[in-house]
């Protein structure tokens, strides 16, 4: 009996439906992906990693911050401090949890044991999705919990809504992280390529878009282009003052960034002061309110989109390249 190569076709000679959805087959191999991380050192590393990380906080806020006890504001504090750290760490975990899904399997010709089982090649890519961001989920979700009876004795007690509304908008920023992850991983033959990629992605994100707002008001001062600045005009101690801006068009593409749609979404679920100060302080620079793209529930939006569009683009590709 030939062997065939094609994608999608069996040992047995029988096609699998390359182009279709099987939602069992996707929980299966989601469930080996998950498992096989959980028995690694990995899965528990990144679980004490964010226990560490937010107890050492807790530590650093509780000690150099006596006065805030009494303000009743250390959640505030503690929530502020800690979103600023997973807001770089995690994008870094997610994108190592992803460089090796599909790249891997590929480079090691594992791919194709996996799909001579009654598994697609959205199921498979599907699947390494799901379990992985199962990984990266329940290892913040056990960090947090654990550490949430010591956090409570540092700070003499918490605001629930703001640590859990914390961990909830972490996860969605990782999934969006693990999404875009693993979609360059099945679109790369090796795990070199595809290490460079998710290298890149980093510093598109934290080098590159971070400079975009400085980039565009330098090309807007020196009147490049169709740059240009707007003068808007805000009250400050009872005076009106004029502030140049960017036109909105700028704000709109600088806050596509995750990392800046993940800040703007915690203003939807916690009451941290300085993360609303600087929605209001946004705010001034339009008059007193905001355009809807720089809004709290268009941000939700926007880390939505970074989990479905680089998906969605990879079950296409995956579908049509060579193995």
């Amino acid at each position: 009996m030939n062997t065939e190569t094609e994608a999608g076709t069996t040992d047995r000679g029988t096609t699998a439906p390359s182009s279709s959805i099987n939602p069992e087959s996707v929980r299966t191999v989601a469930k080996k992906d998950f498992q096989d991380s959980v028995r690694s050192w990995l899965f528990w590393g990144l679980s004490v990693f964010f226990f560490t990380l937010l107890v050492a906080t807790t530590g650093a806020v509780s000690y150099f911050g006596e006065d805030l006890a009494a303000q009743g504001a250390t959640t505030d504090v503690l929530v502020g401090f800690v979103s600023e750290i997973t807001r770089l760490v995690i994008p870094l975990i997610a994108l190592v949890l992803g460089w090796k899904a599909i790249a891997g399997e590929r480079e090691s010709g594992s791919i194709k044991i996996l799909l001579s089982l009654p598994h697609s090649r959205k199921d498979v890519l599907l699947g390494k999705l799901l379990g992985r961001s199962a990984v990266l989920s329940l290892s913040l979700t056990l960090g947090f919990v654990l550490a949430a009876a010591v956090v409570a004795a540092l700070l003499g007690g918490f605001d629930v809504v703001d640590y859990v509304g914390l961990l909830a908008v972490s996860i969605v920023y990782g999934i969006a992280y693990t999404s875009i992850a693993v979609s360059l991983s099945s679109l790369t033959r090796s795990t070199t390529i595809a290490g460079a990629a998710m290298f890149g992605v980093f510093v598109l994100f934290y080098v590159v878009w971070n400079t975009l707002s400085d980039m565009f008001m330098l090309l807007a001062e020196r009147d490049v282009l169709f740059f240009d600045t707007v003068t808007a005009t805000t009250e400050f101690d009872g005076e009106e003052v004029a502030i140049e801006r960017l036109p909105e068009w700028a704000y709109f593409i600088v806050n596509l960034d995750p990392g800046e749609a993940y800040g703007r979404v915690l203003t939807l679920v916690t009451d941290v002061d300085t993360i609303e100060l600087q929605a209001e302080l946004d705010a001034e620079l339009f008059g007193g309110e905001l355009p809807f793209f720089l809004q709290d529930w268009f941000a939700l939006l926007i880390l939505v989109f970074w989990v479905v569009v680089p998906i969605a683009v990879a079950l296409y590709r995956f579908d049509r390249v060579d193995l």
